[in-house]
């Protein structure tokens, strides 16, 4: 169970990863080495500026970090995983660039600043989430240690945590307010949305490392519940979160009517069930061989960030 005594502020974050990841996104220029190619992408340049725009706006970059944090517990170099890691945060960046597009969210505000479309237009912000999503296939394809088998493997994670069964099939059912039929409903569209991409960060792992089974499956296990927690937790945040703190609107679940763990179960049983998802994401980890302090103090600061 989470230490009552310990704050968003105290709690240790894996900041050398994050580091790593940071100078990684910072080298990706999206351009060729072929000297044709080079010569036909002239005038792309706006383009490239909206990507990096978003993609290079900070944040903790869970994703990725968690993504490399796994690797580390199973053995493997956070090297050895962080194109594939990367990638990750590409997607995640570009489903933020069309989730805050008028016909989605209509935000105007994504971490402390002008959101893409706001920038540079709507359908110059549409083309760079599809370019990012390009970008990291192409990442993993042409960068990412290990064998065929092992690229594949991962691509297959990132398609499979993207699509109908992912992180587009649960924005389309939160569109149509699937989640208010349930509380059972609105757990299985975050469980798209917002999980899958998160498990895919350790799933990528499992790939790269291939563990036994049941480490496998306790890591397969922490992840659907560290998924869980964030989205509570966001859900929260959106109610009771400032703007200065979040880098981004507050307030706008309520405003458009949308269907979250508090509109459905109210702040305080919204708490006890980030609680519960925290006390199991940590009993997952508890039951692991490898070194876990990092993925305890991702899960930590993931539940803390409510207070």
């Amino acid at each position: 169970m989470p230490r009552p005594s310990v704050t968003e502020a105290e709690t240790p974050y894996p900041e050398h990863l994050r580091d790593m990841v940071e100078e990684y996104l910072e080298g990706l220029t999206f351009s060729s080495s072929d000297h044709l190619e080079l010569q036909e992408m002239a005038g792309t340049e706006g383009l490239v500026d909206a990507m990096r725009h978003s993609l290079l706006a900070g944040g903790k970059r869970i994703r990725p970090v968690l993504a490399l944090a796994t690797a580390e517990s199973l053995g493997q170099r956070a090297e050895d995983l962080l194109p594939a890691a990367a990638a990750i945060e590409l997607v995640h960046t570009y489903s933020l660039i069309h989730d805050d597009l008028p016909a989605m969210d209509d935000d105007d505000l994504r971490r402390g600043r002008p959101t893409c479309h706001v920038l540079f237009g709507e359908d110059t912000a549409i083309l760079a989430g599809d370019a990012l999503f390009a970008e990291a296939v192409q990442l993993v394809a042409e960068h990412q240690p290990g064998s065929a088998e092992t690229r594949v493997g991962i691509l297959r994670e990132i398609s499979r945590a993207t699509g109908v069964a992912g992180m587009v099939g649960g924005q389309y059912l939160d569109l149509k307010d699937a989640g208010q039929e349930s509380p059972d409903a609105l757990r299985r569209v975050h469980a798209l949305k917002t999980g899958r991409l998160m498990s895919c960060a350790v799933h990528c792992a499992l790939v790269l490392a291939r563990p036994e089974p049941a480490v496998d499956t306790a890591l397969r296990r922490f992840a659907r519940e560290l998924g869980l927690l964030f989205q509570i937790v966001d859900d929260i945040l959106d109610v009771e979160g400032s703007e200065e703190d979040l880098g981004k609107a507050v307030g706008a679940d309520a405003r458009q009517g949308k269907i979250t763990y508090v509109s459905v179960h109210g702040i305080a049983e919204a708490r006890r069930l980030a609680g519960e998802a925290h006390g199991r994401a940590l009993a997952c980890l508890s039951a692991l061989p490898g070194p876990t302090g990092d993925l305890v103090d991702i899960t930590d600061l993931t539940y803390l960030r409510q207070h």
